[in-house]
């Protein structure tokens, strides 16, 4: 059968309507934001602000803690220091009375005319007195870092006490019964007198100083307290020439042996400049102008409480003379001692006026020619 190609038809496509363009607006799709560049935060994370705030209230407590502490530091320190200085103004009260007993144990033994029954009756006194103070040690209430440091001030004021009635119970026993040894004793038992100012020094006023600087306490004064003013004074050659000077007192005559003192020179100071008798000195008045005075005992027996005066001429209209006195306490054989003179006020310058110096006689004594020295001078400026 013969078909023609013609009248083969491709109908596949006849059934489907045409197309047509809709006029309508197109739907556009949102433009994606990553081409775009994103803007920084400047402030935290948001994770951030609860751990600054932990932080700020962690420094915070730190500060308070760290100030707590300073205050309370320095609440202590200063409370420490008030217990320490309430402590040593109790401890200057004794100490200044301990002194003066010590003096008065120096003027008896050094005061001409007493009987041995006198002085054993003052140095009985003196003693009484003393144990006073180790009654007063006794109740202060130290800090606790100075208790053991308390006991030897207790220590200190107790020596003080045995060593004053051991002289009162020595001297007592002189006056019955002389022997050559004597003196010996008296110097033994002086010893407790000087020891009580070495356990003073070095087991109470070194260690409370040294324990101050180590508790960063500064501004407490503590103070000395020395009961004897001179070794020299309680040796066992000193307490020999005491004894010679009671024993021939108590005789009610004239006293024994060779008696005198004399002046062996007189300087200006500073220079040691030494004045001569019948010629002018020239004397340089600093600010720090004193006049020494040597003073020797040229007899062969003790001498006590002389008394040596200076005396600087001026005229009425500047004031009058200048006058100074001071006492030697005591004086042995062939002994020199040195008397100085501070203090002198407005000198006069310029013009000739004279130095003199008197030294008061002693009992027995029969030269009293060198007693007194007097010495033209010239004062100058600096």
């Amino acid at each position: 059968m013969d078909i023609d190609d013609d009248d083969i038809q491709f109908d596949f496509f006849e059934d489907e309507p045409a197309t047509t363009e809709t006029s309508g607006s197109r739907v556009r799709m949102p433009r994606r934001q990553a081409d775009r560049p994103r803007r920084r935060s400047v402030g935290p994370p948001r994770g951030g602000a609860p751990l600054l705030r932990l932080v700020l209230m962690v420094v915070f407590v730190v500060f308070l803690v760290l100030l707590f502490g300073l205050l309370v530091q320095s609440c202590a320190s200063q409370s420490r220091h008030d217990a320490y200085a309430h402590y040593m103004s109790k401890v200057s009260a004794i100490a200044a009375q301990s002194v003066t007993s010590g003096k008065s144990v120096a003027n008896i033994l050094t005061t001409p005319g007493l009987s041995v029954t006198q002085i054993e009756s003052k140095l009985r006194g003196i003693a009484q007195a003393e144990q006073q103070n180790v009654l007063a040690a006794e109740h202060l209430n130290p800090p606790g870092r100075l208790r053991e440091i308390n006991l030897h001030l207790i220590e200190a004021l107790e020596l003080r006490v045995s060593g004053t009635n051991g002289l009162a119970d020595t001297f007592q026993s002189t006056a019955k019964n002389q022997t050559s040894s004597d003196s010996t004793l008296l110097a033994t038992e002086a010893q407790r007198l000087l020891a009580s100012d070495v356990v003073w020094d070095d087991l109470f006023k070194g260690p409370a100083i040294a324990q101050f600087q180590s508790d960063g306490v500064s501004g407490v004064n503590v103070p000395e307290s020395h009961y004897i003013a001179s070794a020299d004074l309680v040796s066992e050659k000193s307490m020999g020439l005491v004894l010679q000077r009671i024993r021939g007192a108590s005789t009610g005559g004239t006293p024994t042996g060779v008696h005198g003192t004399n002046i062996v020179d007189v300087k200006a100071e500073p220079g040691d400049h030494v004045l001569v008798a019948g010629t002018t000195n020239t004397v340089t008045a600093t600010t720090t102008l004193a006049f020494t005075v040597d003073v020797a005992d040229s007899g062969d027996s003790q001498e006590v409480q002389i008394a040596v005066t200076l005396t600087i001429d001026r005229s009425s209209a500047d004031g009058g003379p200048i006058v100074k006195t001071q006492t030697i306490d005591v004086i042995n054989p062939a002994q020199t001692v040195p008397v100085t003179f501070t203090d002198l006020g407005r000198v006069p310058f310029a013009t000739a006026t004279t130095v003199r110096v008197d030294v008061a006689t002693v009992p027995g004594e029969k030269n009293r020619a060198n007693n007194s020295a007097q010495f033209p001078v010239i004062f100058s400026l600096p």
